[in-house]
């Protein structure tokens, strides 16, 4: 945890800007594997970590913003819970080591929310993700259950959303942790990955990487010969000299803040002549875009850079054709590059998603284009200091989305399908790097992890 000041100092503010009411918040509860003493590794709700950095299953909390008071819900293990657990500290000092001074029984929540309803105050809460915590919400408000996230408060949203963009000194420090053990879990990988092994092998090894240093994955490892699959989970291939791996992992640190590097491994320690033109495209896209990150620029305008340049890297290898800008414009690269640049990154590797995009990457007057591929731009807002982000361009070539718009003759006046058939086996590449916004540009996070092809050659073959 970060000091008790820290938290006092974030509540505060909430109340600043959320006038008047109660703010409820839900922490997690143990989530069952396949019966109730199995359970899946614990991990908080990260709006909860954020005001009041508990990392305890149970918990419940409330600021009443019209007292002026805080108050942490929950109950004291019992003499059995002792047993499997050891000892705990009480609720009360829990309670104490976040700078809340009030804690009362789980119980007690039901009466203090019940006399706020019959008050007619207001009840700020917010999207709820986990079953149990939508049932504890319509327990709480009598909201029908599928009616819950229908209900939630926007002024908390926001204001939430104010406090969590922009990182503060402390928080970079935890981000750069996870960064170190992110460095590790892909070294591992540029030097462990060989021809005959299983994606598994190496995607276990960087799981055991995390958690030996202190960490957890921050996500789901995605490690895989068909990167052409954004977020392929399946680790079952055999790996062949000749296959390219795209390596997108990163790890959390001790108190959950993020890491989220993309790297691409040739198997067998060499690039194919084609898979190196593919691989230039992409670092040139990654370099200027992250030349292009900086104070007071919308996002979704350093996206379009790097869609130019992407468009500009195919159309020299003859799988696009005529006017850039035009196809860009209309969304012809889309078919190599169908998502976003980046996206926010902190206590959720897509930072706040879970309080819905548009009130994190857009405002009133930045709206999100619902274009294929830019629509899943997470980020299209004017960047600013304090913001951490990830840069990650990419080419990916798919073959039912290939197939799909060829039959429909889709964009063909920018499209060369006949050369594009040709790549259909090829798989992809991704590129990413996580930066700060500083006052006068950007920095690069973490120890860096090579990307120059001889760099990456060297290791890989080693």
């Amino acid at each position: 945890m970060f000091k008790p000041e820290v938290y006092i100092q974030r509540r505060n503010q909430l109340k600043k800007d959320v006038k008047e009411g109660i703010i409820l918040f839900i922490g997690n509860e143990e989530s069952p594997m396949n019966y109730t003493d199995n359970p899946y590794h614990f991990r908080q709700d990260s709006s909860f970590l954020y005001f009041w950095g508990l990392d305890f299953p149970g918990l419940a909390a409330v600021i009443d913003v019209d007292a002026d008071k805080d108050i942490i819900f929950g109950d004291n293990i019992s003499s059995t819970d002792i047993i499997c657990m050891g000892p705990q500290p009480s609720i009360s000092e829990k309670g104490l080591a976040a700078g809340v001074k009030e804690s009362a029984p789980a119980d007690n929540l039901h009466d203090v929310i019940n006399t706020a309803k019959q008050s007619n105050r207001p009840i700020h809460f917010l999207p709820q993700y986990r079953a149990e915590n939508i049932l504890k919400i319509e327990y709480l408000l009598n909201i029908p259950s599928r009616q819950v996230n229908e209900n939630v408060s926007a002024e908390f949203i926001k204001a939430v959303a104010a406090q969590r963009s922009y990182k503060s000194e402390d928080e970079i420090i935890e981000i750069e942790k996870a960064l170190e053990i992110t460095y590790e879990m892909h070294m591992a990988a540029l030097k462990k990955s060989k021809p005959g092994m299983y994606e598994r092998e190496i995607a276990g090894m960087m799981e055991g990487i995390a958690f030996s240093m202190g960490g957890m994955p921050s996500f789901p490892i995605i490690f895989s010969i068909h990167g052409e699959t954004l977020h392929n989970h399946y680790h079952g291939n055999r790996m062949s000299t000749g296959d390219i791996v795209v390596n997108d992992c990163g790890a959390e640190s001790a108190m959950h803040y993020g890491g989220d590097i993309t790297r691409t491994i040739p198997i067998g320690g060499r690039f194919s002549p084609r898979q190196k033109d593919i691989y230039n495209i992409v670092t040139e896209a990654i370099d200027k875009a992250i030349s292009a990150s900086k104070p007071g620029i919308l996002y979704k305008d350093v996206h379009i850079t790097a869609c130019k340049i992407l468009a500009a890297g195919l159309k020299d290898l003859g799988l696009m054709k005529g006017d850039l800008d035009e196809a860009v414009h209309a969304g012809a690269h889309a078919l190599f590059f169908q998502c976003g640049l980046g996206h926010m990154m902190g206590l959720d590797i897509h930072d706040m998603e879970g309080l819905g995009e548009d009130f994190v990457g857009y405002t009133e007057q930045i709206k999100r284009n619902p274009q294929f591929g830019i629509c899943s731009l997470r980020l299209g807002k004017a960047l600013e200091p304090g913001f951490v982000i990830t840069v990650e361009p990419g080419l990916y070539f798919i073959p039912e989305l290939i197939d799909r718009w060829k039959a429909e003759r889709k964009l063909e006046q920018f499209i060369n399908y006949d050369q594009v058939e040709k790549y259909k086996d090829f798989g992809g590449v991704r590129l990413e790097d996580d930066i700060l916004i500083t006052n006068n540009g950007n920095r690069i996070l973490g120890r860096p992890i090579p990307r120059d092809i001889s760099e990456v050659e060297a290791l890989a073959s080693s």
